[in-house]
């Protein structure tokens, strides 16, 4: 069932998305080598907790954390622990906030120093996927054409594997509502959007293979050649006109750029 959000409804559900984003943000400003996901997930839990919310994934179906790390070859849902993160690790941080009885959930993924021109492209293109497929978030298209742009832009255009196990969702009151939405599909397709909804849009997209696997905890995904993946998620509000993105970007890009420990295409291209 899709849930309708009122105008008032929309600004709770902004200010849990902009909780994520600030909490990305902060994050931002301590990735380095040598700093362990657990210690980032400590500092998201605290950081969230002082927030006066709570963290979405804590206990969600048991999982055992406050956010999902995952990094190179983990598709999403990685737990964090004690290891120590590298120079060239991808690492994309998923966070979910509740405050006000609605929730916020979106993604990011970083880079820790130098990296491949495959990668930079990689995470560029995925990044350019999800805004394609936000594009479309109007009322009156169809999810299917969200689908579509993102398909199209990655695995059309430049090869990449699309995820199919995994897609986009409904956010509210609940973490995951209704209606789906894949990173794969045909224009005119699914369910006819309409003013009210929000949704958790999120290109999950692999250097590789489509193909992936859960590993024994029940969470862990990754792919199964190994190759990297990266993930970029927003949460969209569909409007008539033009799509309301609640979450931010621009504050977690700038802090990105101002950490000379991650990867900032901005900053590189500034610098050469």
């Amino acid at each position: 069932m899709i849930y309708y959000k009122t105008k008032a409804e929309i600004e709770l559900m902004r200010e849990s998305a902009l909780l994520v984003s600030k909490t990305l943000t902060e994050v931002a400003k301590l990735l380095k080598p040598g700093i362990s996901t657990l210690l980032l997930d400590q500092f998201i839990g605290e950081f969230i907790r002082d927030h006066q919310a709570v963290p979405s994934f804590l206990n969600y179906h048991g999982y055992p954390f406050n956010s999902c790390i995952s990094v190179n070859d983990v598709v999403v849902h990685g737990f964090p622990n004690a290891n120590e993160l590298k120079d060239g690790d991808i690492v994309s941080i998923d966070i979910g906030v509740v405050k006000n009885g609605y929730h916020g959930d979106h993604a990011y993924t970083f880079a820790l120093g130098s990296i491949s021109d495959e990668l930079i492209q990689l995470i560029r293109v995925t990044k350019e996927s999800l805004y394609k497929g936000i594009e479309k978030a109007v009322a009156g298209n169809r999810v299917g054409d969200i689908s579509y742009a993102i398909q199209e832009h990655t695995e059309k255009k430049y090869g990449y594997g699309v995820v199919r196990e995994l897609v986009g969702h409904g956010l509210g009151k609940s973490l995951h509502e209704d209606p789906q939405v894949p990173n794969y599909g045909r224009r005119g397709s699914g369910g006819k959007m309409k003013e009210g909804m929000v949704l958790a849009i999120e290109p999950m997209i692999n250097l590789g293979t489509k193909d992936v696997y859960t590993e024994e905890d029940g969470w862990t995904v990754r792919t199964k050649d190994h190759k990297v993946s990266v993930h970029f998620e927003h949460d969209v509000h569909v409007q008539k006109s033009q799509p309301d993105i609640l979450s931010d970007y621009s504050i977690i890009e700038a802090a990105e750029k101002a950490n000379l420990n991650l990867f900032c295409a901005e900053r590189e291209t500034l610098n050469a």
